[in-house]
């Protein structure tokens, strides 16, 4: 067992006016010390990422740090909270970090969670998303659940988690604009890192318009076109 004091908990955010207090209110549950006990302390750090709109007014209304970027890069934004969040570590075997978005609404033991899994002497957590129901049609969420009745290992920034020094060890995310969360688990597994999937989803906005490019809303966009094609004109 390899115990963690400290969790850092990262959120990107490109315009999220709409979704962001809800996420960062989920967050706030997940965080509480009846979750996770009174020996971990918690450091969230939102990232507005090229943010035009009231973003900036709603982080400052939650227990959160908040740091802008002009990048409008998932991978940058996600590095740059990281980096913000452990400025002070001392022990980065004993950190975790916990990354999701800012679209996102993580469960009550999300961070219990993902605690389990470093404590059970894990690396890195691959975590399970599922998108929201209430964003499809309902032929569209049945088709995803039939595609995805089994447990697979597929990586979302939306529920991912590393410990800090295995993190460094590897170099970190990417700047890169899609597939940063993919690039780190792959960097992991190739330096012998010991990486964990589980825990209860997040659930995540079923919308199909991509923040970035290639990422989840895409994949959502492309299954509803697919079970509901646009009827020709």
């Amino acid at each position: 067992m390899r115990d963690v004091s400290r969790v850092l908990v990262v959120v990107p955010a490109h315009d999220e006016e709409a979704v962001l207090g809800r996420c960062l209110d989920h967050v706030a549950i997940a965080a509480a010390v009846d979750q996770i006990g009174p020996d971990v302390t918690v450091r969230a750090v939102v990232v507005l990422d090229d943010c035009s709109d009231a973003s900036a007014t709603i982080a400052a209304g939650h227990d959160v740090e908040v740091v802008a970027s002009c990048a409008r890069n998932v991978g940058v934004a996600r590095a740059l909270g990281i980096a913000v969040a452990a400025r002070d570590v001392v022990d980065a075997s004993a950190t975790w970090v916990a990354t999701t978005d800012a679209d996102s609404r993580v469960g009550v033991s999300w961070l219990a969670d993902h605690l389990a899994v470093a404590r059970a002497g894990h690396d890195a957590l691959i975590g399970r998303v599922r998108p929201d129901p209430a964003d499809l049609l309902p032929a569209v969420m049945g088709e995803w659940h039939r595609r995805h009745r089994r447990l697979g290992h597929h990586v979302h920034g939306a529920n991912t988690g590393v410990r800090l020094g295995a993190y460094r060890a590897v170099g970190g995310f990417l700047p890169l604009a899609t597939g940063e969360d993919v690039a780190l688990v792959e960097a992991l597994r190739a330096h012998g890192a010991s990486v964990a999937c589980g825990g209860a989803p997040v659930v995540t906005s079923g919308r199909g318009r991509a923040r970035a490019p290639d990422g989840f809303a895409s994949y959502i966009g492309a299954l509803t076109l697919e079970v509901c094609p646009v009827p020709p004109r």
